[in-house]
């Protein structure tokens, strides 16, 4: 430990010292691969009947319902690419140079991307969004480090927390103006727009972010000892349950708009930015109150989801009802996101790099178990709303692991008050020797 404390403390020293300018170029850079992830990702919600009717076309025209439940697989493709790549990045790349290995990540971005755009078949797109999704996790993750480390001691948060505004402002302005595009010009264009702007984060990440070496200490088996904790299979479980309700709904907000609503499909744009904006202002009131009390925000954050969900699934039908409902789905799904994440990085010990990438794994198993339900439930016949009764009935299991997660920690706590002196001053040691190799990243 002491030989691996003053190689870090000795590479640490190395570092150049960045002018406060570059810093926020650094991070603006490393930001703008938030913007394009959230682009790849969730501008396939508002191109759905686009996409269905140009790749299932004979299925379109027998049954739109069934090719828009159909299409869904491209959604959940990616979700499921995330959960693949996160932990196997995470876990093997944590040893290599960040700089590096942002880069691999952002090639693979492009050229999934552009797979996305040119390939002929709904099977192969399917694929190409598979690979697009593999280093979603492992760079918000290795971005994250990045940043706080540049951002240097007391003020780490705020440069994560700049990484993730990247995915949130996109769902504001990069995807509405993105659906326009595929609207217009068609939903291939919008994977060309996708792949430009990675182009564009590639070029940034290579001029201004400063080399950083990777964790000489890291292992796998470091890294995935954070899986044997119980409370981090819950909390990754909370986070799958509550955004797989969230994304029930973003998965089909095209032809609710439509054929629920009865808007024309340029209001599509307008409802993601309504959802987005939500999402935003969500996300900022989650990270305060996850500061002053985590599980009480995931609590409030599940009852005001729960009454969002049914408030749209009762209204939709009209436009204040789409469009007020929308916000506050977007905002109180969003809430729970920094909660979620709080409550993992307190629960995962040692496995930090792990942490900062499974937590965005989780969300996107969400993200394929809702896009599926949902799309079950409509191909079943119950119609576009049938999606959001999906969500509000995920929110009972999202809420009763939260209390089994409480419960455990607070029978730990009672065990951990009644251990000897001794194993209390271990745990101590061992407490700090974690702190200290976690601010040298």
């Amino acid at each position: 430990m002491t030989s691996i404390r003053c190689l870090l403390l000795e590479r640490f020293r190395r570092m150049p010292t960045l002018s406060p300018a570059r810093v926020r170029l650094a991070i603006l850079a490393l930001a703008i691969g938030g913007f394009g992830i959230g682009a790849t990702e969730f501008v396939a919600m508002g191109l759905l009947p686009n996409i269905a009717a140009d790749l299932l076309p004979r299925l379109y025209a027998a049954s739109p319902h069934t090719a828009n439940a159909q299409a869904g697989w491209l959604i959940s493709a990616y979700a499921l690419g995330v959960v693949v790549g996160a932990p196997t990045i995470a876990a093997l790349a944590a040893r290599f140079p960040r700089k590096q290995l942002l880069l691999a990540c952002l090639t693979v971005f492009v050229v999934g991307s552009i797979g996305s755009a040119i390939l002929p078949t709904f099977g192969l797109i399917v694929a190409a969004r598979f690979m697009a999704a593999l280093p979603h996790g492992a760079y918000f993750g290795i971005a994250s480090l990045v940043a706080a480390s540049l951002m240097g001691p007391g003020r780490r948060g705020r440069g994560v927390a700049i990484v993730l505004s990247g995915l949130t402002i996109s769902n504001v302005i990069g995807v509405p103006l993105i659906t326009l595009l595929g609207q217009a010009a068609g939903w291939r264009w919008a994977y060309v727009a996708v792949a430009a702007i990675f182009l564009v984060t590639f070029a940034a990440v290579f001029l201004l972010v400063p080399f950083q070496p990777g964790d000489p200490a890291a292992t796998m088996r470091r890294e995935l000892a954070g899986f044997t904790h119980r409370q981090v299979w819950l909390a990754l479980s909370v986070g799958v349950i509550g955004f797989g309700g969230f994304f029930a709904v973003y998965s089909y907000v095209a032809p609710v708009v439509t054929d629920v609503t009865g808007f024309s499909p340029s209001v599509v744009p307008i409802a993601l930015v309504c959802l987005g904006v939500g999402m935003t202002v969500g996300n900022f009131i989650g990270g305060r109150a996850a500061d002053h009390n985590v599980v009480a925000t995931l609590f409030i954050g599940f009852a005001v989801f729960a009454v969002s969900l049914l408030g749209f699934a009762l209204t939709a039908t009209s436009p204040i009802g789409l469009f007020g409902f929308l916000f506050l789905v977007g905002g109180s799904a969003a809430a729970l996101s920094p909660a979620i994440q709080t409550r993992l990085m307190d629960v995962a010990g040692d496995s930090q790099t792990l942490a900062a990438a499974v937590n965005h794994a989780a969300l996107n198993v969400g993200n394929s178990v809702g896009a599926t339900l949902g799309g079950a439930a409509i191909a079943a016949g119950f119609g576009y709303l049938s999606a959001s009764w999906v969500g509000l009935a995920l929110c009972v299991p999202g809420v009763a692991l939260v209390a089994v997660s409480v419960l455990m920690m607070r029978r730990t706590d009672r065990l951990g008050s009644s251990a000897p002196p001794l194993e209390a001053a271990r745990k101590i040691r061992l407490d700090e020797d974690a702190v200290f190799d976690r601010s040298f990243p």
